[in-house]
């Protein structure tokens, strides 16, 4: 009864707030659709695998990782990710791992119902790379640019201004090992799990059509957030 409690009350919190001051242990939240919900770009097999599997992997292994440092148990996720230089690898890899998908998976929605950015998030698109269009194909340079796994961001940089980065492994613009720091807007998986039963290794086919699914509500929210 607890757990479904608290998966009400994350629901039911703004969706910037949602990413903030959960600590150890942590728990994997249900997907916010069904894993049916974002065919045919995302196949349920993949969301299925990709949260069921993948995503609790890396809360385990965080939980077993934090649970053996225990001088970090009261640290909220964000706060792991902000002192990932200083903390263990394996609390920085699963930290992360947990942080991004939980952030993934809320960006995203059914096919067709995302609508578009808010005015105010269009201009700073608009102001930052020229249009629309222009963004999306240098966050696709930028993820299939990524050697390896990773991930792909588009971002509000510590100077105000949105901005474009990828990270290796499962490391984020929030960690302080970041090269390109900043509040993440949306994000997208470059891990092969991702994509590989459907595109295989096509990772610019996956980038291009995951634009389908973009809750740009949420992106919105999250970037009036970012302006305080």
């Amino acid at each position: 009864m607890k757990y479904w409690l608290a998966c009400l009350a994350v629901i039911a919190m703004p969706a910037a707030a949602q990413e903030r001051a959960v600590t150890a242990p942590f728990t994997l939240a249900p997907l916010p659709y069904p894993a049916t919900a974002l065919e045919p770009v995302i196949d349920a097999e993949t969301m299925t695998l990709h949260h069921d599997r993948h995503h609790q992997a890396y809360v385990d292994a965080l939980n077993k990782a934090v649970a053996a440092n225990p001088a970090l148990a009261a640290r909220s996720l964000e706060d792991l990710l902000a002192q990932a230089g200083s903390v263990p690898a394996a609390v920085r890899n699963n930290a992360g791992g947990h942080w991004n998908h939980g952030f993934f998976w809320k960006t995203m929605t059914r096919p067709g119902t995302g609508g578009q950015p808010s005015p105010e998030l269009a201009r700073a698109i608009e102001t930052a790379f020229g249009s629309m269009e222009k963004m999306k194909a240098a966050f696709g340079a930028a993820g299939t640019g990524r050697f390896g796994s990773g991930w792909v961001w588009l971002i509000v940089g510590k100077d105000g201004k949105l901005a474009i980065t990828s990270t290796p492994n499962q490391d984020n613009p929030l960690m302080n090992v970041a090269e390109v720091p900043g509040t993440p807007l949306l994000g997208n998986d470059l891990w092969e799990h991702a994509y590989y039963l459907k595109h295989r290794n096509r990772r610019a086919e996956y980038l291009d059509g995951w634009w389908q699914v973009v809750d740009w509500k949420t992106v919105s929210e999250r970037f009036a957030a970012s302006r305080g």
